[in-house]
């Protein structure tokens, strides 16, 4: 065991030695503190664990608080990788997958509380093993479970019982300045419902892959829960549940609680771009209307997950070998019309009405589905947001008002079959098969709801019974399918983690005052052009997480140069700072490179004390 530790040591040395030749040949900056002692010992941001050298031990207060020998950086990663490959394979055979997927988010989690640097160096080079662990699909299973994972605090907790209080508690804060904020009212967890304040896990897993993919510094990241209340009664009958046992805020004084926040965090980080994350429909829609022309944010659920989605879609007509100018073309069937469904479908429509030209005509081919079924102009109570893409009756042929997916899939031969419904199942195996009728060469099924048991349908479902010339997306990992004869169904990850990250770095980068269409188009179309052609041929629609770093960086370009077109780029003042003129003056190519340079890696800093 020791010899095959050391043995991974020197192998991880020499890993680490070629990633930071790679991605920087600075020597670490100096990080000024204020702390002593052991106080440092139990501050994850600077903690060192037994890599402090012993000149730092002496300076700092250290010696005698710590094991005598120094054990080197890559010494440390190599003995958290043993642990976790242990673990590994103690739980190979073990039946319960959830308990499985807990104890791997446990030591991971205990990490991040330790060593901040540590972990997020660990999750960086092995991104593809851990990415399911800290973000879906079991950051749904640590939100369900929360109140008996809670350990320690992680991020804010802003309540209604805070009211009128927030604009001192968020000096509470440690840091100086934050870049990101993620926030939630845990009123829609993934497709898990309303969670309440168990929700928080969402804002640390997102953030936790804008570090690990964007490169943002893990001192300026803040997760926001605002606890509105919860209408989960099992939540407020449990005994251990963390949050408010009330039922929810709504109206004005939802809001109000809303308004509150977003005041407060404004003034002392005017620059701080929000991410609203997880809330029901009506409200993500709402606060997106609501603030969208007033700072610097956007709602994934919305925007993310249509953006993704659209890059999806524009993958697909490349892989029927058509050229993208048929898009327009593509009959799109989407079933869920929720904030995530209603994203996509807007966001599909001003791609087409972009390309067209004529925005009344956009819709024609896109056919919306709820839990009722087919939505049209004759659905009385019709939600407001879902009125421009419901069908008109005079333009259906044989549809009808409430049809079911079986008879819309039938009656309209769809190119793409696309779920956010958050109904697990709901491709049965009579509607896959009505896929294999479809006008397309290679139709497509999305299947992209969270977490894994809400997908629509598993990848294996999809290649049985749509056939194996299907292109197939799903919005949780699944295993590429074997075929036979040696052909592979090939499984494509539509996940927002390919995109958020770099919304985020690009609105961050270019001090975009807001987040606009134009720039989530020029994101969604980048993440589709990543592809080469011989990729899309198979079936690949999106990249290898391993890349997301390199993603992330041209889809970050993408809006930094959108945003510099919208005359709406302020510059940014980081330690690279750059103005509107600079950044309208870069090349593509030096657009991207600026935008890598502006990247955080984790390495150990040496530490200054301020007197």
């Amino acid at each position: 065991m020791v010899h095959g530790m050391w043995n991974m040591a020197r192998f991880v040395a020499s890993r680490l030695s070629r990633s930071r030749r790679c991605l920087s040949s600075m020597i670490p900056r100096p990080c000024i503190i204020h702390k002593r002692g052991a106080d440092i010992l139990h501050d994850p941001w600077i903690n060192k664990d037994t890599g402090f050298p012993l000149t730092e031990r002496n300076r700092l207060g250290l010696r005698g608080l710590l094991p005598p020998r120094v054990i080197s950086f890559e010494q440390q990663y190599a003995r958290f990788i043993e642990s976790y490959r242990s673990l590994e394979k103690n739980t190979q055979n073990e039946a319960d997958t959830s308990a499985v997927a807990l104890a791997k988010w446990r030591i991971l989690n205990r990490l991040h509380d330790r060593n901040e640097t540590l972990y997020f160096r660990v999750l960086i080079d092995n991104i593809k093993d851990f990415a399911p662990i800290i973000y879906t699909p079991t950051v749904g299973l640590v939100c369900q479970n929360y109140s008996g994972l809670f350990r320690r605090p992680r991020g804010m907790y802003f309540s209604a019982k805070d009211k009128g209080e927030m604009m001192s508690m968020i000096y509470n804060w440690p840091s100086e300045r934050v870049d990101m904020i993620v926030l939630t009212d845990g009123s829609r967890i993934l497709g898990l419902g309303d969670l309440g304040v168990h929700g928080i896990g969402i804002p640390i897993g997102k953030l936790d892959m804008y570090v690990a993919a964007a490169g943002l510094n893990p001192q300026r990241i803040l997760p926001v829960m605002l606890d509105v209340g919860t209408n989960n009664l099992k939540l407020i009958d449990d005994p251990l549940y963390l949050g408010l046992r009330q039922p929810r805020l709504e109206g004005e004084e939802y809001l109000s609680i809303i308004d509150e926040f977003i005041e407060a965090v404004l003034t002392r980080w005017p620059k701080a771009i929000i991410q609203f994350e997880d809330f029901q429909m009506k409200w993500a829609f709402e606060t997106l209307k609501r603030y969208r022309r007033r700072f610097c944010m956007f709602n994934d659920d919305v925007q993310g997950t249509a953006g993704v989605a659209l890059a999806g879609l524009l993958g697909t007509v490349r892989a029927q070998g058509r050229p993208l100018d048929h898009f327009p073309n593509q009959k799109i069937v989407v079933v869920g019309a929720g904030s995530a469904g209603l994203g996509v479908v807007s966001m599909t429509v001003q791609a087409v009405a972009k390309m067209t030209g004529k925005a009344e005509t956009a819709a024609q081919n896109i056919f919306l589905l709820d839990k009722d079924g087919l939505i049209t102009k004759e659905r009385k109570n019709l939600d407001p947001a879902a009125v421009p893409f419901a069908k008109d009756p005079g333009q259906m042929g044989e549809l009808r008002d409430g049809d079911s997916l079986r008879e819309v899939v039938k009656k309209v031969k769809p190119d793409v079959l696309l779920g956010l419904s958050g109904v697990g199942g709901v491709f049965d195996e009579e509607v896959l098969k009505a896929m294999r009728e479809s006008g397309s060469s290679r139709p497509a099924i999305f299947a992209m709801s969270n977490p894994t048991m809400n997908a629509e349908c598993t990848a294996a479902e999809a290649f049985k019974y749509a056939g194996e010339n299907i292109v197939f997306a799903s919005g949780s990992p699944f295993e590429n399918v074997k075929l036979g004869k040696g052909k592979v169904g090939y499984v494509n990850q539509a996940n927002n983690m390919y995109l958020f990250p770099g919304i985020g770095l690009g609105a961050l980068v270019s001090g975009a005052r807001f987040v606009t269409d134009g720039m989530l188009q020029a994101a969604a179309e980048r993440l589709a052009s990543y592809m080469t052609d011989e990729e899309i041929q198979k079936g690949i629609l999106f990249p290898s997480v391993n890349s997301i770093r390199d993603i992330t960086a041209e889809v970050g370009a993408a809006v930094v140069r959108a945003a510099v077109e919208e005359q709406l780029a302020e510059g940014y003042e980081g330690y690279l700072g750059v103005g509107p003129k600079d950044l309208a003056n870069m090349s593509q190519e030096e657009t991207v490179k600026y935008v890598r340079r502006n990247m955080w890696y984790p390495n150990y800093s040496p530490l200054v004390q301020e007197k």
